[in-house]
């Protein structure tokens, strides 16, 4: 393809076209199955050069290779044989590959990736006209699959603003900023546990030093591990990582919450964790049932900081985003977690992130916070990161960008305290003001003159919804605690 940069606006402006496409997340997910098969079958390509005794998962007729790779003498299915083959060829067969715990990862990843896509084209020309660009790709030139891999975050950061889809995708300014705080080394094996299109994983492979001998390759493979329930970001986030020159994405389609978070043992840990959990929802309620009484929440969020706790190594360290609500909330779980947060690991930094952050997915407020397993915090230090000069809130045509992090690194080594007009940008506090004088309300050093902000109608109403949904939430977690204490009277 000669010019990568035209890649995106050439796919929408031909499914714009197209009656099946109803919307940006329609779009997306269309592409993204798609683009799956022909990373797929350009990786089989090289792991066929490399084994000879290599045999495809999919059979020969439905390889991309073979239906939807551009033919210049014109001998390619189109229109309604093209629809036909896809719909009820194709996806069957997909579907129903066979699948054994025995299955290699990089072949059981297709059938995985295929559960619950879906063809929402339904005119066989465009599809055909799509087929086309994205065989255009030569992911066999070096420098255009790096750049194509660019392409491909631009499709991802797309998500932000397509609907509920935006829930997958964390900022790369933000994951790329902590994985750099986080110093990966080859070796080490680092885990997200909702990894939605992989940004944290790809973060922090582009992070670890170049791979100079087979057994740096091996550790590169071997590097990152991921979980996600939800299969949409699941098929985006395999292929990603195939982009990133993983020959098996250690990747899960399975929800992390489902397992007694007690029976992990030492080969279940991690060297690190980064996360971005979601937030504002809620599990069914015998999820609870998976954790100790004392932490077994409504709110995901908790959920998920419990089951950091238990899978990080004893020398591990984790980066985890949360939303304010944990932060300042006082519920008994909340407290519980809090504690064991503060007496088992060493919470050492949190950085208060402005509150436009996954703009425009949603307005709440965010935190990072950096902790190290080992031994009980002796103090934390909070540091506020400001709007950067010349903007009000970051938007989808003003994101947040790795330089604005900046101010963070500056201040990262030599943590002196900061106050503007009487309020704390920057503060140090020991484990003890933090339990005993403030109650374990790590609400601290946060933004004293938030002006008022006009949202569009659709902005403001997700943002009330999310609001709502983590408000809802604490109340039920009070309630219940109340209910269990009139039960015991």
């Amino acid at each position: 393809m000669n010019n990568l940069s035209t890649f995106v606006k050439r796919l929408r402006d031909i499914m714009r076209q197209d009656a099946g496409i109803n919307g940006d997340a329609q779009r997306i997910e269309q592409i993204a199955w798609m683009l799956f098969l022909k990373v797929y079958d350009q990786k089989e390509e090289e792991w066929e050069f490399l084994d000879e005794g290599y045999r495809s998962i999919i059979p020969q007729e439905f390889r991309w290779r073979n239906w939807a790779a551009d033919d210049p003498r014109g001998k390619v299915l189109t229109g309604g044989a093209l629809l036909d083959f896809v719909n009820n060829r194709l996806f069957p067969a997909l579907k129903g590959l066979e699948v054994t715990p025995e299955t290699p990862i990089r072949k059981a990843i297709v059938k995985t990736t295929f559960e619950d896509a879906n063809n929402y084209m339904k005119d066989g020309v465009l599809l055909r006209q799509v087929a086309n660009v994205i065989d255009g790709v030569n992911l066999e030139d070096r420098g255009e699959s790096r750049a194509f891999a660019e392409i491909y975050e631009s499709i991802l950061k797309e998500l932000q603003s397509a609907g509920s889809a935006g829930e997958f995708y964390t900022p790369r300014a933000v994951t790329d900023f902590v994985a750099e705080m986080m110093h990966p080394k080859l070796g080490e094996r680092m885990a997200d546990f909702a990894c939605g299109t992989g940004g944290f994983l790809t973060s922090w492979l582009k992070a670890l030093p170049p791979t100079e001998s087979t057994e740096d390759r091996k550790d590169y493979n071997d590097a990152v591990y991921g979980i996600e329930k939800k299969q949409f970001p699941f098929m985006l986030c395999v292929t990603n990582l195939l982009l990133h020159g993983l020959d098996n994405p250690r990747v899960y389609h399975e929800n992390s919450l489902l397992h007694n978070v007690l029976d992990y043992t030492e080969k279940d840990r991690f060297d690190a964790i980064l996360m971005n959990p979601p937030y504002g929802g809620s599990e069914k309620e015998d999820v609870k049932n998976y954790f100790p009484p004392d932490l077994a929440s409504s709110e995901t969020a908790d959920l998920f900081m419990s089951v950091i706790m238990y899978r990080l190594k004893s020398t591990g360290r984790a980066a985890v985003i949360l939303p304010d609500g944990f932060l300042f909330g006082s519920d008994n779980i909340k407290v519980n977690i809090k504690k064991k947060l503060l007496n088992e690991f060493d919470l050492h930094t949190v950085i208060r992130l402005p509150g436009s952050v996954f703009s425009p997915y949603t307005s709440i407020a965010t935190n990072i916070l950096f902790f190290d397993a080992g031994h009980p915090t002796e103090k934390t230090y909070f540091y506020r990161l400001d709007m950067p000069e010349g903007y009000k809130h970051f938007s989808k045509t003003k994101p947040m960008q790795l330089e604005h992090f900046d101010p963070v690194k500056k201040w990262w080594n030599n943590r002196e305290p900061i106050s503007i007009d009487g309020f704390d940008k920057s503060r140090c506090f020991s484990r003890k003001e933090l339990e005993e004088d403030l109650g374990y309300n790590l609400d601290q050093c946060g933004y004293p003159h938030e002006e008022d902000e006009i949202l569009p109608p659709m902005e403001l109403m997700q943002r009330y919804q999310k609001e709502r949904a983590i408000k809802n939430e604490e109340i039920s977690s009070i309630l219940e605690e109340i209910a269990k204490k009139l039960e015991g009277e």
